[in-house]
């Protein structure tokens, strides 16, 4: 971590090696995820799998730390969830995101969820999905709470596993889009839109969908583009509508071609120039964030 010494993950691998060999399940998995990342070592994710699955066998909880604050058990079932270092295999992701979601890690009980939900190495189950979940969410795992607020949604799952409920799902929603998760903050706006669980809100539900433009998510951008071009929530403004619908239409919202093609007939050519040139600009603006979030 640069604590003290200058930083090198060279040296931060040899001495957790020294460690990892001598059966220190902490070193052993800070040892697997830099073989996984490459730091110090080159990238090996089979070798990462092995000394992980050292720690996770030792039914050890890791440590907190910047880089490392997984449980090496829960990172192994992230691993054969995804086939990382090993063959994809769902029965063996639930079974170590199991023995991790037990022990109250939010990563392992979201991914523990998400095979419930989809029934990946168990059978489908709703309520287990959303039981996992809710762990999860409530210590405040983005994804989980995500998760959660959809099953709670009407218009996007039917209240699967928990009753329906649009104030809980916007409950979750928003603590998801607190965070910065633009998925979200779109959905979040929605819902502000239909008054859906919110009071309904036009200026609330583009300040959403404004966040969620902002970080590049092309269904946002196109909804921010429909309310400017109606005046709901902002004031009409046909050249700020004309620069989100370009950015929507090269993100491929293919209902955009449409909406920029309806306002170039309503535009001067020196409106449409303006338009353009506000659209590459919020691109730049949407790359900067992404580089340096």
């Amino acid at each position: 971590d640069g604590e003290g010494v200058p930083q090198d993950y060279v040296e931060a691998a040899k001495w957790y090696r020294k460690a990892a060999e001598q059966g220190n399940a902490w070193a052993q998995g800070n040892l697997g995820w830099m073989y996984f990342f490459g730091y110090g070592v080159p990238q090996d994710k089979i070798e990462a799998d092995k000394w992980i699955r050292k720690a996770a066998e030792q039914e050890h909880q890791m440590q907190p730390d910047r880089h490392y604050t997984r449980k090496a058990q829960a990172s192994l079932g992230w691993m054969y969830y995804n086939g990382e270092g090993v063959p994809q295999d769902y029965e063996e992701a639930v079974k170590w995101s199991r023995k991790a979601a037990e022990q109250g890690d939010a990563f392992a009980q979201n991914n523990l969820g998400l095979m419930y939900d989809k029934g990946q190495g168990v059978p489908e189950d709703k309520v287990e999905a959303a039981k996992w979940w809710r762990n999860a969410a409530e210590q405040g795992d983005a994804n989980a709470q995500a998760n959660l607020g959809l099953m709670y949604c009407l218009m996007y799952c039917k209240g699967h596993g928990v009753p329906q409920d649009h104030g809980e799902a916007a409950k979750w929603f928003r603590k998801e889009a607190e965070q910065g998760n633009a998925d979200a903050a779109n959905l979040l706006g929605g819902m502000y839109c239909k008054g859906h669980g919110v009071p309904q809100d036009y200026a609330e539900a583009v300040k959403w969908w404004r966040k969620a433009a902002e970080q590049g998510d092309a269904s946002a951008q196109a909804k921010l583009g429909v309310m400017y071009s109606l005046g709901e929530g902002v004031p009409k403004n046909f050249i700020e509508a004309y620069a989100w619908y370009l950015l929507a239409k090269a993100n491929g919202i293919e209902e955009a071609s449409g909406w920029v093609s309806d306002l170039e007939k309503r535009l001067t050519a020196e409106q449409m120039e303006k338009g353009q040139a506000r659209a590459a600009e919020l691109h730049r603006l949407i790359e900067e964030r992404k580089e340096n979030p």
